[in-house]
């Protein structure tokens, strides 16, 4: 079963339910706005930067069964066009709604929770702690999949030269001469003989032509 461990209500995603007491129907309204915890987002492509603000929306309700957490987050995400790597920037906006359980005590006022019938439900559940939740991992779980796995600098990003890596948006009439493989390699043997040599190569080619010509 998923406790919340030791939560420290000075954390800023860590919320307190009391107010709510334990009347269905109680309902609270709350904003807020909290530092960016460390990978916010996903690593490596896109997220939200360590510190940066985040705007909190959260509803909160008391059912029988505990609280339910109906919320929205907006930030600004930052990351780089899988296309051209130039720095990406968009506005974040995450919805998210979980259930945050009661826990039953037992006769020494230990806090446990009720066994489930079902033991896979029961892992996934998430539970309050002296009437406090952590919303820090539903809060990751809802910018992940409200972020782009691929994110563009635009929709039609033409990305870069697979040649020399020129960014073609900079350059629409970018190109390369195409150049016909099977001169390649002489075209790379002329730029390594000597003008010499060169000479030699043409004087011995005129000969032959010579020759033919007779």
């Amino acid at each position: 079963m998923a406790h919340n461990a030791h939560l420290d209500h000075r954390n800023p995603l860590v919320f307190d339910t009391h107010e709510l007491g334990r009347r269905p129907g109680a309902l609270q309204r709350l904003t807020r706005t909290v530092p960016a915890p460390v990978d916010f987002g996903i690593k490596g492509v896109i997220g939200v930067p360590e510190g940066a603000p985040v705007e909190l929306e959260l509803r909160l309700e008391s059912v029988m069964e505990g609280v339910l957490v109906t919320g929205t987050a907006r930030a600004q995400a930052e990351g780089e066009c899988v296309r051209c790597l130039e720095p990406v920037g968009l506005e974040l906006e995450a919805d998210f709604q979980e259930m945050f359980s009661y826990p039953d005590a037992d006769d020494r006022g230990r806090v446990i929770a009720e066994p489930g019938d079902d033991a896979e439900d029961d892992e996934d559940r998430l539970f309050l702690e002296d009437g406090l939740f952590d919303l820090e991992p539903l809060l990751r779980d809802a910018v992940v999949l409200a972020l782009p796995m691929q994110p563009v600098c635009r929709e039609d990003c033409p990305g870069l030269c697979s040649e020399c890596g020129a960014r073609l948006a900079d350059d629409p009439d970018h190109h390369h001469d195409a150049v016909d493989i099977r001169w390649a390699a002489l075209q790379g043997l002329a730029g390594t003989m000597s003008d010499g040599e060169k000479d030699e190569m043409s004087g011995a080619e005129e000969g032959v032509d010579e020759k033919q010509e007779k």
